[in-house]
């Protein structure tokens, strides 16, 4: 048989396989086999913990209104004041209640105080 001079198509192949891979160490930025499976359990750990960083900010922010909204008074907790919140129908997402609960304590305590007065 002749002869097959490969092109650059294998080699333009194999560059961008290995531009992803530039920051691993070791073979996993050397060998085209390892590189092609490092990347695909890189993107599975992404894809994968994209879900779970909204999952830790959502617990992260429930934890941080719970602990303001406890501190003003003992008998009051987050359950209460979420589900008090949608009683009164006030759209307030819980990452903006965080930010609330992080920067204006008073202005928490205002929202849960004007709650209460209206359920008595």
């Amino acid at each position: 048989m002749t002869r097959v001079r490969r092109g650059y198509i294998a080699r333009r192949r194999r560059k961008k396989i290995r531009l992803f891979a530039s920051t691993f160490q070791g073979a996993h930025s050397r060998l085209t086999r390892i590189i092609t499976q490092q990347k695909i359990r890189a993107l599975v750990s992404a894809h994968r913990d994209r879900d779970r960083q909204k999952r830790d900010f959502r617990r992260l922010w429930i934890t941080r209104i719970n602990a303001v909204i406890r501190e003003g008074r003992v008998s009051y907790n987050y359950s209460k004041f979420i589900h008090d919140l949608y009683n009164r129908q006030l759209l307030l997402n819980r990452k903006v209640l965080a930010q609330i609960a992080i920067l204006n304590k008073n202005c928490l305590y205002m929202i849960s105080n004007e709650i209460i007065k209206k359920e008595d």
